[in-house]
């Protein structure tokens, strides 16, 4: 399973390295003024409704349910309801897509109502949302496809289609000049690069030998079972994605709120797009087989490797957006339109989003317990009671702390939903840490300090030593990092071995 991790990690590391180049040209044609706000706004916009619909209910509902009968019926039957449920998805999702076409407008206005008081960011807002929706239609129909690949153990396909994504809107970007304005070009290649992840993964099913195909479906226990889970799923999953709407609903209010949020959350989204994709999309569909195979040891055991291996990964991140967040924005993003003090409102944003990555990483691993089995509705309980108390800490944070109070509220939502899960999911037996998951931590600890001592001793010294050279940003932000990449690293292999626990990379058999 850690092969499986870490190969997924490793291209979704590749995403992410694609994804930052998108994130530097973004941050220096549009910068943080009306036209970045309104493309943010509507770059998020399918964004969410993906995230919500698409990667997080549906992977929850569906996975196990295709493994489920994957596993008791075989592939022939496993082929026929992911079918099923292909063609549910074309024909809603082509209904969602016309009724967001219509009323976009309504739809721009109830999620960023400060845009009404400058009707050219509004309509502004409007048109790219028009364009980038088709983008939902297209993801939501990859995730199926990703799922289905997941359960048959096929992820590079899944893991490698947000490449494109980066990809495709980089040049678009490149050739900005042929659009209105770099906002219009990124929303173009938003939709484009849809299509194209689309292609890809029609390709790879069919490479597999598991493409659905249009039938008329029937609802038949197993489609049934699937859309009983679906609903709790989708109000579970919409539990984060709330507390995002929610960010960009208050932050339209806000000077340039928007894209101060963006920019800070494109870092903070690094570790949790490698280490917590890879972790959701790997430790669900091994947890399903082991469950649906009665081997309750076995789901648990791999629930804990992921834990301990999510555990020493996320550690390096949180040190370093709680103690060099200036350097990391100033050192990706100042050139261009994307000025000093755009760099130090999202650092200050980024400290905050910091205090809320090691809980956000770790809940997909806690849900994964409770999907495994076809629960979710304690996901969705839990979900919810973070949600109400984000969004009251948010009334309260956001006026004297602006989108920094924000993401703080959105950090102990995070908490919340963590804490609500393991105490439940121990009692019903689906989180079970063990002491390999201590001892582990414990270890991380170690080294975590380790890291923070060096940071403290030498980033004022590398940062003065560089200042004089060309892109000295850059430079600081590269030597500290690799620096600390290394001081880290070395100290936990001692801290591990001191601890006794080892982390075999081979599946056990």
């Amino acid at each position: 399973m850690y092969r499986h991790l870490l190969s997924v990690g490793g291209i979704t590391l590749l995403s992410r390295g694609t994804g930052f180049l998108r994130d530097v040209l973004l941050a220096s044609l549009l910068g943080s003024g009306p036209i970045a706000n309104a493309f943010f706004v509507a770059f998020r916009l399918p964004n969410q409704f993906r995230a919500i619909f698409g990667e997080g209910a549906f992977n929850a509902a569906y996975v196990p349910s295709y493994s489920r009968v994957l596993q008791r019926e075989g592939s022939h039957a496993a082929g026929w309801f992911a079918s099923q449920i292909f063609t549910i998805l074309l024909a809603t999702q082509a209904l969602v897509l016309l009724l967001a076409e219509a009323f976009t407008p309504l739809l721009v206005g109830l999620l960023a109502p400060g845009f009404d008081a400058d009707p050219e960011k509004f309509a502004r807002a409007v048109l790219m949302t028009r364009i980038t929706f088709p983008y939902l239609f297209c993801m939501v129909l990859v995730t199926l496809q990703s799922g289905t690949l997941n359960a048959h153990r096929r992820f590079a396909a899944a893991a490698f289609a947000p490449v494109l994504l980066n990809v495709v809107m980089m040049l678009f970007l490149a050739v900005a000049w042929l659009f209105p304005d770099a906002g219009i070009a990124a929303s173009v290649g938003v939709t484009v690069s849809g299509v194209a992840q689309l292609a890809l993964m029609f390709a790879a099913a069919r490479s597999a030998g598991v493409l659905e195909r249009v039938v008329r479906p029937r609802l038949g226990p197993d489609v049934r079972r699937f859309f009983r889970a679906l609903g709790p799923a989708v109000i579970g999953s919409a539990g984060p994605q709330i507390a995002i709407f929610t960010d960009t609903i208050i932050a339209s209010l806000l000077p340039d709120g928007n894209a101060t949020a963006y920019y800070a959350e494109r870092i903070y989204q690094l570790p949790i797009g490698v280490i917590g994709a890879a972790a959701g999309t790997v430790l669900l569909p091994e947890m399903s087989r082991y469950f649906a195979a009665g081997d309750t040891a076995g789901a648990l055991r791999a629930q804990n490797r992921t834990v301990a291996l999510t555990i020493a990964l996320a550690a390096p991140f949180f040190v370093a957006f709680a103690l060099i967040p200036d350097e990391i924005m100033r050192g990706v993003f100042l050139r261009g339109k994307f000025t000093a003090e755009a760099a130090s409102a999202s650092a200050s944003v980024l400290v905050a989003y910091g205090a809320g990555l090691l809980p956000l990483l770790l809940i997909s691993s806690a849900r994964s317990g409770f999907q495994a089995r076809g629960n979710t509705t304690v996901p969705m309980a839990a979900s919810l009671l973070a949600v109400a108390f984000n969004f009251a800490l948010k009334l309260v944070l956001y006026r004297p702390f602006g989108v920094a109070g924000l993401a703080a509220a959105t950090a102990a939502g995070a908490w919340i939903n963590l804490l609500v899960l393991g105490f439940i999911g121990y009692l019903q037996e689906v989180v079970r840490p063990d002491e390999t998951v201590l001892r582990v931590a414990l270890a991380v600890d170690g080294a975590a300090v380790a890291l923070g001592l060096f940071v403290v001793v030498a980033d004022r010294r590398i940062g003065a030593a560089v200042a004089n050279e060309r892109f000295a940003d850059v430079l600081h932000l590269g030597l500290t990092g690799a620096g600390g990449a290394a001081v880290y690293g070395a100290a936990l292999v001692v801290a591990l071995r001191f601890a006794g626990v080892r982390l075999p990379l081979r599946r056990r058999r």
